[in-house]
């Protein structure tokens, strides 16, 4: 009886080493948790006059604002090139390994590949600028499946093209089309078949990268809307809960007003912290244990940041400002700004206990975070590229990646090099 117990205790207990063995490595947009913090160590503390050293050099990407992502030894990105988009794919020195069309892309305004790839094992995930999805093989670049945002769904498009960086769960890919019927999806991944649809609130999308919060009962896909963050059950597809962005009059909401939150949200210990400028700007929700509800904790309207990002750096967040182009930091606690920095309006990620700002006059600067006196530290301009300086920076591997439309740079600041 005892052998039978041991027995079946070593079968439970190797079914969970292999579990978590299998568990698949996902790649995706802002690093992990898509945070915009980046685990690296060992970073250069100041850079030279004229910027860190330059490694390598691509201008042939296409108009793209998408930022790379980047596995062991590939880096994906995306550009459109003559209205048609492209997957690039790179080794880590810099060498292009091919370059694989996946269909039409935004050309409207800001014309562009908006998104970033999401890789999970040897599959690759596309959202362009028209909402449509494309899943490659990430070592060949071969297709192997599609689904269109309008004639599959009833899409809507946004006012600057769709900028949705398309997150994973186990079998799952969500997408939101942002239809009346199809208003958020949950497709296999692995086929692109619908698993769930929910409604919504029926409004089209709102540029936003979602984030989903793992709780002790189940796990909560965090996404906007036009006018509302909304929280669904990843299991089922069910709406847990909805957050109205109420700094709009009704009557005043058509395309273009009031409807870009651009901003991946930020969860921690409970609470989940957002940046919205064109909806209810700065705000912090109490999210419940079992996640089906929220409530307000505070909000601040000066901190209002579009689409540059935020970060969460001990008892304080970080981003731009809109209304004044400046970096801010204000208190997790209490809702109020503590610092600004007049640097002009930017992106911004974080490694290694410093902040690395990319202003849209494209300056790249290292930054002090300190909350109460941030300081720039050193800084150099990128002189290459067309268009304007959207993306958002990216650290790999003690590589400084900065994308100008077509052009992107590669800078060491590993500081165990020097």
């Amino acid at each position: 009886m005892k052998s039978m117990k041991l027995i079946l205790g070593l079968s439970i207990l190797s079914l969970l080493i292999y579990s978590c063995d299998t568990q698949p490595k996902i790649y995706e947009w802002r690093g992990e948790n898509r945070s915009g913090v980046y685990q690296e160590n060992n970073l250069l503390k100041e850079w030279p006059e004229d910027g860190p050293e330059l490694v390598w050099e691509f201008d042939q990407l296409g108009y793209g604002y998408g930022t790379p992502v980047f596995t062991e030894d590939r880096m994906y990105v995306l550009g459109e090139i003559d209205s048609i988009g492209y997957l690039f794919n790179f080794d880590l020195e810099g060498n292009l390994l091919w370059k694989k069309e996946y269909g039409v892309e935004w050309t409207k305004t800001f014309r562009g590949s908006r998104s970033t790839p999401t890789v999970v094992n040897d599959l690759l995930y596309v959202c362009s600028g028209l909402g449509d999805i494309y899943c490659f093989d990430a070592n060949t670049g071969d297709k192997k499946w599609t689904r269109e945002l309008k004639k599959d769904f009833q899409g809507q498009y946004t006012m600057h093209g769709h900028s949705e960086s398309l997150i994973i769960e186990d079998e799952k890919v969500y997408l939101m089309p942002g239809g009346s019927e199809y208003n958020v999806v949950a497709l296999n991944r692995f086929t692109g078949d619908l698993i769930w649809n929910n409604k919504g609130m029926g409004e089209r999308p709102a540029y936003n990268a979602p984030r989903i919060i793992k709780l002790a009962t189940r796990n909560v896909l965090v996404q906007f809307s036009a006018y509302h963050l909304m929280g669904f059950d990843t299991k089922t597809g069910e709406l847990l809960w909805s957050y109205l962005q109420d700094n709009l009059e009704p009557e005043k909401r058509t395309l273009g007003m009031g409807d870009t939150h651009s901003n991946t949200v930020i969860y921690e210990d409970g609470f989940i912290y957002y940046v919205a400028g064109d909806g209810n700007c700065g705000v912090k929700l109490e999210l419940s244990d079992d996640g089906s509800q929220v409530t307000e904790v505070w909000r601040n309207a000066d901190f209002d940041g579009f689409m540059g990002g935020i970060i969460n750096l001990g008892d304080y967040l970080y981003s731009c400002g809109t209304k004044k182009p400046q970096l801010m930091s204000i208190h997790k606690n209490t809702g109020e700004i503590a610092s600004t920095l007049k640097i002009g309006s930017g992106a911004v990620i974080a490694a290694d206990n410093l902040i690395y700002y990319y202003n849209q006059k494209g300056k790249v600067m290292l930054i002090d975070p300190n909350p109460s006196d941030m300081k720039v530290i050193s800084e150099f301009e990128i002189k290459k590229g067309q268009k304007e300086h959207f993306a958002h920076p990216v650290i790999n591997n003690g590589i400084l990646y900065i994308r100008h439309g077509d052009y992107i740079a590669a800078y060491n600041i590993n500081n165990s090099n020097k």
